[in-house]
């Protein structure tokens, strides 16, 4: 499995010159952008939204995500991100969005709906921006050892850093517990779904982070999603040797780290 640096790469760099990208953040409802400034990680004005196209097709996606770019009159940088595997700039999962996405290449998907003026886009899975965007300017910034973040939404999303480098689509949400994706029993969209307690639905996420830290012992986890917005209804139900701590950026996780991928954090994605 690769491991990318985050350490001497292009984004660290322009962080500390100044540098500005655009994130875009595909979301299962929302496609959102804005400017990052890759210094502070702050969004450069607000952010600009649309509903997701459904079904979320690929050339409906791209659509909107072109008309983000052209919203802000965008020629420099441009991050997007994913909900699924993309390795050497080709999607290879799409676990909840159209599965017309599968084997396709980034580049040859969303360049022609950005014009022929615009830069080809960096393509992260969402999970790993997520990550990016608190290993660089949120909770888990200055953290040394293993850090895991893990995005509780529709799905259960990973970012998985050894030391500022990310190991790139883990995707442990698709990890089995009872002979079941573990997304499927310890989500958010299941708790709400199941209209689970707080005891009850961090009971079954105990019993999936007890097979995380099994396999790889993290020092910190980072939990995001919209839980992390109540950090006092579960945390304390939960038991882990790692520290445990509720993500910073919030909704502003996938655009800023999005647009730090477009700097150059990890290898282009569209090559």
């Amino acid at each position: 499995m690769a491991v990318h640096s985050l350490h001497t790469s292009p984004a660290r760099q322009l962080a500390h010159s100044g540098g500005v990208a655009l994130g875009i953040d595909i979301g299962g409802t929302g496609i959102k952008g804005a400017p990052v400034d890759l210094k502070t990680g702050t969004l450069q004005g607000d952010r600009y939204r649309i509903a997701t196209p459904q079904p979320a097709r690929p050339k409906a996606v791209a659509e909107v995500v072109g008309q983000i770019v052209r919203h802000f009159d965008w020629s420099g940088p441009i991050g997007v991100t994913f909900p699924g595997v993309v390795s050497d700039g080709v999607i290879h999962t799409a676990a909840n969005v159209s599965k017309a996405w599968l084997g396709l290449s980034a580049a040859e998907v969303f360049g022609p709906a950005l014009g022929s003026g615009a830069q080809a886009p960096f393509v992260i899975n969402d999970a790993d921006a997520a990550g990016l965007a608190e290993i660089t300017h949120g909770a888990a910034l200055g953290q040394n050892g293993v850090v895991l973040m893990l995005t509780l939404g529709t799905g259960i999303g990973s970012a998985l850093f050894t030391d500022g480098h990310l190991v790139p689509n883990t995707e442990l949400g698709h990890l089995q517990v009872r002979g079941k994706d573990a997304e499927r029993r310890a989500s958010a969209k299941v708790k709400e779904d199941k209209q689970l307690s707080w005891t009850k639905w961090a009971k079954r996420l105990q019993e999936y982070l007890e097979m995380v830290e099994m396999l790889f012992t993290p020092d910190l986890v980072v939990f995001g999603g919209g839980v992390s917005k109540h950090p006092d209804k579960f945390l304390p139900l939960l038991r882990m040797h790692a520290r445990m701590v509720p993500a910073q950026m919030a909704n502003n996780a996938g655009i800023i780290g999005a647009a730090f991928a477009a700097a150059g954090a990890v290898p282009s994605a569209t090559a």
